[in-house]
């Protein structure tokens, strides 16, 4: 599995610690970041164009708080973006909303606790079925 990940300048560790995680479990990793001085805004527009051109499965953005980023992910048509904080909630989003994108804050969430994020997205599967109707409302909106 492909995974993109990006952080603004100052989420540039935590985003490195949670590429090596991905890294040593056996992800192949693509960081849209890397070696840039990128603010929210320019990260999360990178990271978004890659999957809406299908480069990877799965994406992971990350600034401060994880709102900026969710709210430039959530401005491209076809991409279904969560801000997630708990493990649960990153599983369900996969689960039920076929989230292609996570994002995750670097001052509010542990690394601890974002590895447990990534790993209950990455490892999630979108259910489809009743759920599908939803993704369908979100796509006619954007």
């Amino acid at each position: 599995m492909k995974i993109v990940i990006s952080a603004d300048y100052k989420s540039k560790d935590f985003k490195n610690s949670i590429k090596l995680y991905l890294i040593e479990n056996g992800y192949e990793v693509i960081d849209k970041s890397q070696g840039k001085d990128l603010d929210f805004y320019e990260s999360s527009k990178l990271l978004a164009e890659s999957i809406l051109n299908h480069e990877v499965d799965k994406g992971i953005v990350i600034d401060e708080y994880g709102t900026g980023s969710f709210n430039v992910c959530t401005k491209h048509k076809g991409i279904v973006c969560a801000q997630v904080a708990d493990e649960h909630s990153a599983k369900m989003t996969r689960d039920h909303n076929n989230t292609s994108i996570i994002a995750i804050g670097s001052k509010v969430t542990s690394l601890e606790i974002a590895r447990k994020i990534v790993d209950g997205f990455i490892l999630s599967n979108y259910s489809g079925g009743r759920h599908q109707i939803r993704i369908d409302m979100l796509n006619k909106m954007a």
